[in-house]
């Protein structure tokens, strides 16, 4: 358990909580429930119907009753595993009575033959006797050889009662040999019966079964069960997404859920024996303080899951965000003064699921040790030898990983607990699973006094700034507790997560990507990051770089992320010994780590204005270097999906008009707009020399166009508006995977923007862009940039769509209908969110422009309706730039606004902006509303 997780245990409501232990008599008498069952059948004697009726009746009404107590006190403070057991319990209960009914009553052998023999038993996790609220019940059907008539007969009748009263039932019929030979071609089989409970029947078929399943399937073959059920572990992470970190995690299917402490027990099961889980835990390779931590997991994740299924109403595994509120508020998590309440819960859920990893390790180190799991091929054969001594004393190879020798590597040296890892990064080694659970449990020798050690600073600067991979040994040393040890500010964003959808991954996670991504950018680029590897050879200090991009978020949770962010790198910064001018960079670096791209995506990077105020604000080459770089590393590492050309080409820009406005010492608008309309006339110039002559209508835009798009794409405009034909309509997708680019030109009409975004947005699109361009004679060149709702290219695969968009919106040049009411295709889950609505109209942003931000939830049709109200109002906008965050909006409008439009009319247009906002969304839990201060933060990477 992590010192972390060590505060966050398990909030239980204010007790009234019912006691742990249970009789199962008090809740379901299964006595009372025979008597009942036989009485019916007396009393309905002749009417066979009449009696299944009442009969289920009587099954439904005690297993209803058993579900609802159980649903009481998980609600009153019961934990998760208690009430699985207690389900469990209810379940024997109801199906013993119903067995009982049918053999007795129903299909009665008075003299059994050998073939009428039954035995049945419990599978899955009913097996291991916990239930989920909304599970499957898994039987199995034990008969000696063929099947007989009677046998079917009772499986039969069980089986359609058990649907009848409403459950989920699955099934196998088998004979012992069957189980046995398809236990050895097929792992599931082989689980499924290593779970098999006996619950009735021939209790010497039943106890024969399992004999034989012991000596012939279990018993010699330890290490291809391991390595079968590994191997489907690491198949199950795969497709869950191969981090225990997303957050919006698979309670059992997802790494460091469920099924992982499962496949634990499983392999401890088949090795050491033992029916109880306690049993097999104790039995196993656990230290009663690892059998602790396995049963507090155990009994937090069975509490999520039991949550999960009473508040669903079905078997729903995936802690959603619209679940996450209402999961956290039962389980008695509470908002506090900087922090939600299910921001709090989901803290604690990741830091539980790490302690199921550091379980998964110290098996795999253990069973290493007694010889388990062997090497694959002739490799087998060889004997594995004694571990050899590195060149750095204390340090082994084992194995082929790195190891030490003894406990006393770490006691006498604690800096070896940074060294560790940077061996291992250095000889591209992997580490010993035992070495790490020695670096976790020696993790708290790193205190105030050993983290000033000059050699444990040295060693973890160097591992940092130039390891071959920083990023695996950041997460190796995350796993172990040692990072957050050694440097406490990101000790304290561990498992840290922000309620919102923009965000894939937990704050370290998020964190630790960033620092790869910075780290691949350092040593090869890569396609769409040219630039940010050439200027990294131009760096002057790159340790201050990576510093940054490992302390850019450790102000979350505190209150204004920068501010506090700023504050906490001053502070790492002089305890690892920096000089002055390196910690003021770093905090500086930290404290504007947002700037970049918010001013890329919400600012016209075009208007002389924002450049100047950008490079007033960056003030050298130097930082701006570094917060370009830091910037991209830090949106990649948002989540799939986040990063795209179209953002890398504006931040390029940003860079570049930036850079010329510093290089030349003049940052005034004047300077700064020369600058801008002599890059436009070198791309005229060049697109001539390409092209030949340009179309008049390209020739009349002003320089914004000329500096917008690259010549590349200006060549591709050229050819399109060549013809005399308007409107010009044209969909193509991307090149670069950003989405699909809608080029629109025609004539320029009042409204006309606002019927564009309409018709787009019936058509399934996002806009993520739209660049906005109207020359002195009225002829307008549009170009918006669409993506689906997924942040995928829109209509991907499907030509005939992208045809139908071109033709509607080239209807709305010719048509003054008005646009088709927008689907409302908000889901649940984003209305779990309360998204506080922003609007503001400032005159002081641009010298030419009026800016008017709109900020709130994402909501189709949003576009639509904003440019709607300023065509109401006269409004002219000159461009727009669209950005969503998860289930935020940010757009920005640069209009015109008419003469004399007095302070009364824009607070009126602010209003109108602000209702638009706050349209009804479909209900859902909602987190309790965040400060402005917060809902901004949370917009943040």
């Amino acid at each position: 358990m992590t010192e972390n997780s060590a505060s966050l245990v398990h909030r239980k409501l204010p007790s009234k909580a019912w006691p742990s232990k249970w009789k199962i008599s008090n809740i379901v008498d299964g006595r009372s429930l025979r008597v009942k069952l036989t009485t019916t059948f007396l009393d309905n004697l002749g009417d066979e119907a009449e009696a299944r009726k009442e009969v289920l009746n009587h099954l439904h009404g005690a297993l209803f009753r058993g579900r609802m107590i159980a649903q009481e006190r998980l609600q009153q403070g019961a934990d998760g595993l208690d009430t699985a057991r207690l389900l469990a319990a209810v379940q024997d209960e109801v199906l013993h009575a119903l067995y009982d009914y049918v053999t007795v009553h129903v299909h009665r052998a008075r003299n059994p033959t050998e073939g009428e023999r039954l035995a049945v038993f419990a599978t899955g996790g009913y097996g291991r006797q916990v239930l989920a609220p909304s599970s499957d019940v898994d039987l199995l059907f034990i008969r000696p050889y063929k099947a007989s008539a009677h046998a079917e007969s009772v499986i039969e009748y069980m089986l359609y009662a058990l649907w009848d009263i409403g459950l989920k039932v699955g099934h196998a019929f088998r004979t012992p040999e069957e189980c046995i030979r398809l236990s050895k071609q097929d792992v599931t089989i082989k689980t499924s019966l290593l779970d098999a409970r006996f619950l009735f029947g021939d209790e010497s078929l039943g106890r024969e079964t399992m004999e034989k399943f012991r000596s012939d399937a279990v018993e010699g073959h330890n290490a291809e069960f391991i390595a079968d059920k590994l191997a489907e572990r690491d198949a199950r992470h795969a497709k869950q997404g191969n981090s225990r970190y997303v957050v919006e995690p698979n309670v059992k299917d997802g790494k460091g859920g469920l099924r992982d402490l499962q496949t634990l027990y499983w392999i401890s099961k088949h090795m050491y024996g033992g029916e109880t889980l306690e049993e097999v835990m104790q039995n196993g390779p656990f230290t009663p303080h690892e059998y602790t931590v396995f049963n507090r997991a155990a009994r937090f994740l069975w509490t999520v899951r039991c949550h999960l299924h009473y508040v669903t109403g079905r078997a729903e595994e995936r802690l959603s965000f619209d679940l996450q509120p209402e999961i956290a508020s039962r389980m008695g998590y509470r908002d506090r003064s900087e922090q939600l309440g299910v921001e709090r819960f989901m803290k604690h859920y990741f830091l539980v699921a790490k302690d199921v990893g550091n379980l998964t390790r110290i098996l795999a180190a253990k069973l290493e040790a007694e010889h388990v799991k062997k090497p694959e091929g002739w490799r087998r054969f060889i004997p594995a030898g004694a571990p050899k001594p590195l060149e750095q004393e204390g340090f082994v190879l084992d194995g082929g990983r790195i190891s030490v020798t003894g406990e006393e590597v770490f006691d006498e040296h604690p800096d070896n607990l940074i060294r560790l890892f940077a061996i291992a990064d250095e000889s591209e080694h992997d580490i010993h699973p035992d070495a790490m659970t020695m670096a976790a449990r020696k993790s708290k020798l790193i205190n105030p006094k050993t983290r000033l050690m000059p050699e444990m600073r040295e060693a973890f600067l160097k591992l940092l700034v130039e390891g071959r991979d920083p990023g695996l040994a950041l997460r190796r040393m995350n796993d172990a507790d040692v990072l957050g040890r050694f440097l406490p500010e990101f000790g304290g964003i561990v498992a840290q997560t922000q309620f919102n959808m923009y965000h894939h991954y937990t704050v370290d996670e998020h964190t630790i990507r960033a620092v790869e991504y910075m780290a691949q950018m350092d040593r090869d680029g890569g396609e769409g990051v040219e630039l940010a590897h050439r200027l990294f050879q131009k760096i002057d200090n790159k340790q201050v770089l990576y510093l940054a991009m490992l302390l850019h978020d450790t102000g979350k949770g505190q209150g204004d992320q920068q501010v506090e962010g700023m504050k906490t790198a001053a502070q790492a910064g002089k305890r690892l010994g920096l000089s002055d001018a390196e910690t003021d960079l770093i905090a500086w670096l930290v404290g504007h780590h947002l700037e970049m791209s918010e001013t890329a995506q919400k600012r016209d990077i075009a208007d002389p204005s924002t450049i100047v105020r950008f490079a007033a604000m960056v003030g050298s080459i130097e930082r701006l270097r570094l917060l370009y770089i830091l910037t991209i590393a830090d949106i990649r590492a948002v989540g799939p999906g986040i990063w795209n050309a179209w953002k890398g080409q504006l931040l390029e820009d940003l860079y570049h008009n930036t850079e010329a406005a510093l290089r030349g010492g003049r940052t005034d608008e004047k300077s700064v707009a020369r600058e801008l309309a002599g890059r436009a006339a070198l791309n005229r110039e060049a697109l001539e020399k390409r092209v030949g002559a340009i179309p008049q209508v390209m020739q009349e835009m002003d320089p914004a166009y000329w500096t917008g798009f690259d010549v590349d794409v200006l060549a591709e405009h050229a050819e399109k508006l060549r013809t005399s034909e308007t409107p010009v309509i044209s969909a193509t997708v991307r090149e670069d995977g950003g989405g699909v680019s809608l080029l629109v030109a025609g004539h320029d009409r009042l409204g006309l923007f606002a019927k564009l975004a309409g018709t787009i947005a019936n058509q399934g699109a996002n806009v993520v862009s739209a660049q906005v361009y109207t020359g002195p004679s009225g002829f307008l060149v549009d170009v918006f940039i669409l993506q689906d709702g997924k942040g995928g290219v829109f209509a991907a695969g499907d030509p005939g769509r992208l045809k139908r968009l071109e033709d509607e919106v080239r209807r709305v040049f010719t048509s003054d209908a008005p646009i088709k009411q927008i689907p409302n295709t908000s889901s649940r889950r984003e209305a779990a969110f309360l998204v506080m609505p922003q609007v503001k109209i400032d005159d002081t942003v641009s010298t030419d422009y009026t800016v008017i931000d709109v900020a709130g939830r994402d909501q189709p049709g949003l576009l639509h309706d904003v440019a709607n109200v300023l065509a109401q109002e006269n409004i002219s906008i000159h461009s727009a730039h669209v950005g969503s965050y998860g289930e935020r909006v940010f757009d920005a409008f640069y209009v015109q606004l008419p003469d004399n439009y007095t302070e009364d009319r824009k607070a009126s247009l602010k209003q109108q902006l602000l209702a638009i906002l706050q349209r009804e969304e479909p209900e859902a839990p909602r987190t309790p509303a965040r400060s402005l201060k917060q809902a901004n933060a949370a917009d943040s990477f």
